[in-house]
């Protein structure tokens, strides 16, 4: 499992434009893997579950592959719940350089607050992290203190299920786009 995504990481980094079809995950089975890592988020941390009463919409990445020796990768595919449903599918592609070697995978969930934090993603041809919106990303102490009270950002960010290792130093980027599913 973790060679394919090695795979598909290291050709979405070289290629930069499309996952081969071998690799992609079907709707249905994606959905259902989003789905999954949403409930269990929501269910076991406290502060995710109040955001998620609170948002307007949340985009999940149940895995996202990242691999590098001096040159990396990352890809992994979403799906963005509003309402409760299914609202869109989405690819995270990213390259990196620098000094670092290793693998993982991770998940993650991105709950957007407002309107317009929710535009910056669906109304452009992509969402560059650390452009645009505020992007907050929640660990575990400040899990323990967030309240209904204090959430002022646009977008916040749990990191789930991390397994592997990646070490090093580098320049990345890291884009959003809706998949042409």
């Amino acid at each position: 499992m973790l060679a394919r995504g090695l795979a598909v990481a290291l050709s979405a980094a070289a290629g930069g434009i499309a996952t081969p079809a071998a690799a992609q995950t079907t709707l249905s089975a994606l959905e259902v893997s989003a789905r999954q890592a949403l409930d269990r988020l929501i269910s076991t941390v406290p502060a995710a579950n109040a955001l998620n009463a609170k948002a307007v919409a949340v985009l999940v990445f149940p895995r996202i592959t990242k691999v590098g020796l001096v040159f990396g990768g990352q890809h992994g595919e979403g799906v963005l719940f509003r309402n409760g449903k299914a609202d869109g599918y989405y690819v995270n592609m990213g390259a990196s350089w620098g000094l670092q070697a290793g693998a993982k995978q991770y998940g993650y969930a991105m709950f957007f607050m407002t309107e317009g934090a929710l535009s910056a993603l669906t109304a452009t041809n992509g969402f560059e992290i650390g452009i645009g919106p505020t992007v907050v990303v929640v660990d575990q102490g400040m899990a323990k203190q967030m309240t209904t009270m204090n959430l002022d950002s646009d977008i916040y960010a749990f990191i789930f299920t991390t397994r592997g290792l990646m070490a090093g130093l580098g320049l990345r980027g890291n884009r959003i786009s809706r998949a042409s599913r």
